[in-house]
């Protein structure tokens, strides 16, 4: 199934109209690999460490080597990205890249219902298919083949969408030029509170 070009370029059209959009769709921003020893080096309590923690704890470390540079262009080079426009496709790889981060940021653990809890947060943080998708897929499995699964799931994608929209769009953040920043400064700045955020 592909959308038509009309919707595609309603994404570009939402995307661009974005605050501070145009900053990051012009330097195109894309951090290099880091390294699990780099993480490790930096303070504890610092966005960088708990990166760190993160990985290490829930066994992600393989993640971190991703070259998402390279894979931006081999996606493109390989057609997965066909029928994209540039601003889209350097969205998304942009967004792959800080999935994890993301999940520091935002005190969700990965898997279960917690990862379906950030999908609905960065769909209210930045409107894009592969968020909606994720929101989709989940409710059409939870209708047709779960139905026990109906309250949780609506309940953390209710609580994930709520949690983004109260926050000051954060998608656009370069987060690896603040790894040496204390997390708990970071989050109250930008009115992220995890503590707050609905038991999912």
């Amino acid at each position: 199934m592909c959308a038509p070009d009309e919707t595609i370029e309603r994404y570009v059209a939402i995307l661009k109209a974005m605050p501070r959009a145009d900053v990051f769709l012009n330097k195109r921003y894309i951090a290099e690999p880091n390294t699990m020893a780099g993480l490790e080096a930096y303070p504890q309590g610092s966005i960088g460490r708990c990166y760190f923690e993160f990985l290490s704890g829930n066994g992600l470390e393989t993640n971190l080597s991703t070259n998402y540079g390279k894979l931006h262009d081999h996606m493109s080079q390989t057609g997965r990205l066909d029928r994209m426009p540039e601003a889209l496709k350097y969205a998304i790889v942009r967004g792959f890249q800080v999935h994890d981060i993301m999940h520091v940021i935002t005190g969700y653990s990965p898997g279960g219902l917690h990862e379906l809890a950030l999908q609905a947060f960065s769909l209210a943080q930045l409107q894009f298919p592969y968020f909606g998708m994720w929101m989709s897929v989940s409710a059409t499995q939870m209708t047709f083949l779960q139905p026990d699964a109906i309250i949780p799931v609506t309940d953390a994608m209710s609580s994930g969408w709520q949690f983004g929209r109260s926050v000051e769009n954060r998608a656009f953040e370069r987060w690896e030029e603040r790894f040496a920043e204390p997390i708990a400064e970071v989050r109250p700045k930008f009115g992220i509170h995890p503590e707050g955020m609905a038991a999912v």
